[in-house]
């Protein structure tokens, strides 16, 4: 079931609220047990079969903290043997939903020989739930946390705003929450605050994100039938997907955090305006910020993190960043991906090392300087989301060559001929023109174009909702607050007529905008 969908908003959603607050005030395990089973109906509506593999999954994980929480029982030997057990069952069933057909696929490239597994098909959320379990495990080990009662361990890995695409939480976070049940007093408080936010995260999704769809996936199947692009033609459908893929995620992780609010559950942030962004490890610090947490809590850190010299630190990025690209998908370009945003944070820690040397971290950086970092930064992203999107390498690089003007520079004959004086000057610049496709070029970017100024200038929604802490984990860095190229908007929530107009305006538009249910595009991961 997907959060844009009017079974989620008009039945789902409404009646599982009704539910959870009428038993919650006659117990709180009832209540509890209420919430799974509709996780459960939530994560079984797509395909009823793999809630087997979901329940097993954990059963199979709640057992083996359950051996890891008895510190006394186990030798510290014994231990990490249970550890190193479970987290190697959850990999192996990740590995063989998500990763096995790709495995033979390059056996069957690399030997000639033509093995095949048959169809699997990927269930929703399996890597969501493995990083979520081994996150549980190893802080189970670690003694960070504790659980008895299977219920409450069901609720944590089940619980249906968070099910699907993340945000990935840590049971620490969630299980006090679980217990302490939704106050009297602020079920009105957190049913308006999760309904503007979920209203805001349902408008980026169907009217901002779907929209910029329809003017990114035409130029990147165009790239694949291997149609070559003018400069201007790909850069086009690049910030169209660019910006589909924030609004898309942002608006899917909104709708999240706005969707348990109303339960009374905070989750955490994971987002905070990652394309404001004057670095790319700033920008890791701000795009899908429970992730960036795991891979540097359960992976970069473990590896040795940098605290074995500079040479090893930029092996373990590099590492966990190829790593992490290959989480996303079973393919090379993913791969890639990750490789390139490893090569990026090694050269931005580099740099901040010579920089260091040269003594000049002391000196406050001016506006035109974190102007220029912040476009270094944003066109970097913009390449490495074209391999993300890419379904291979020959695409990708269609597309790159035409970003980077190797096959010309054109306008639409219609576009060049209404362009006056501008129009002459461009034509003795070089810049030619081609028949057809003008309303095409032109609705691309006066979608691109608007929806990158929200994007960089504009306060997202835990800014906009900041005075009611609308979720774990703010944001908490200088350059949230000292960025050069973002506005400083009057836009504060506060539970008045005119905040409910507005979010009565969005939700209505975005109910609106469901003429066809697309699935979030973090879905497939």
């Amino acid at each position: 079931m997907l959060f844009n969908s009017y079974q989620f908003i008009f039945l789902f959603l409404p009646l599982t609220l009704l539910g959870f607050l009428v038993i919650a005030r006659k117990s709180r395990e009832l209540s509890i047990f209420w919430l799974v089973l509709a996780s459960l109906f939530f994560y079984g509506w797509w395909n009823p079969v793999y809630l087997f593999l979901i329940i097993a999954s954990m059963l199979l994980n709640y057992l083996f903290g359950w051996l890891l929480g008895g510190k006394g029982a186990y030798t510290e030997r014994q231990r990490r043997w249970i550890l190193g057990l479970g987290i190697t069952l959850n990999l192996s069933a990740l590995g063989y939903y998500k990763y096995a057909v790709f495995f033979i696929e390059n056996i069957n490239v690399i030997t000639g020989v033509d093995f095949n597994l048959g169809t699997i098909i990927l269930p929703l959320a399996i890597s969501f739930l493995t990083f979520q379990q081994i996150a549980y495990l190893v802080d189970a080990f670690r003694g960070i946390t504790r659980e008895y009662k299977f219920l409450h361990y069901a609720l944590f890995v089940t619980f249906f705003p968070q099910l699907i695409a993340g945000p990935i939480v840590h049971h620490k976070e969630m299980l006090p929450q679980f217990l302490t049940g939704p106050s009297s007093r602020k079920i009105i408080e957190n049913l308006s605050i999760g309904i503007t936010i979920f209203a805001i995260g349902l408008f980026k999704k169907a009217v901002l994100a779907d929209n910029a769809a329809l003017y990114a996936s035409p130029v990147f199947s165009a790239a694949e039938s291997g149609e070559m692009l003018s400069f201007f033609v790909a850069w086009g459908g690049a910030l169209a997907y660019t910006m589909q893929l924030y609004f898309d995620f942002s608006g899917y992780s909104d709708m999240a955090i706005g969707g348990a609010r109303m339960f009374g559950i905070k989750l955490p942030l994971n987002f905070h305006s990652p394309y404001k962004a004057t670095n790319i490890v700033e920008f890791w610090r701000r795009w899908h910020m429970t992730l960036s947490r795991f891979l540097r809590d359960y992976l970069y850190i473990p590896l040795g993190g940098n605290k074995l010299g500079p040479i090893k630190r930029y092996r373990n990025l590099f590492l966990t960043m190829l790593l992490g690209g290959l989480w996303h998908g079973a393919g090379w370009t993913f791969v890639v991906w990750g490789a390139l945003h490893g090569f990026y944070l090694i050269i931005n820690h580099a740099w901040h090392r010579v920089r260091k040397f040269m003594a000049a971290n002391d000196s406050p950086a001016s506006s035109a300087a974190k102007s220029i970092s912040w476009a270094i930064t944003f066109v970097a992203v913009v390449i490495g989301w074209v391999f993300f999107r890419a379904t291979n390498f020959s695409s990708a690089l269609v597309i790159l060559e035409g970003m980077a003007g190797f096959n010309g520079f054109e306008l639409p004959n219609a576009v060049m001929a209404r362009l006056g004086q501008l129009g002459v000057l461009l034509r003795d610049l070089g810049v030619g023109t081609y028949l057809g496709g003008g309303t095409q070029f032109v609705m691309t970017y006066l979608w691109v174009i608007p929806l990158t100024l929200i994007a960089v200038l504009f306060p997202n929604t835990q800014q906009i909702m900041s005075r009611f802490e609308p979720a774990l984990s703010p944001y908490h860095h200088p350059e949230s607050d000292n960025h050069s190229i973002t506005l400083t908007l009057p836009l504060k929530w506060s539970p008045t007529g005119r905040w409910a107009a507005f979010t009565a305006l969005v939700g209505t538009l975005g109910v609106l905008a469901l003429t066809s249910v697309s699935e979030f595009l973090y879905f497939q991961f």
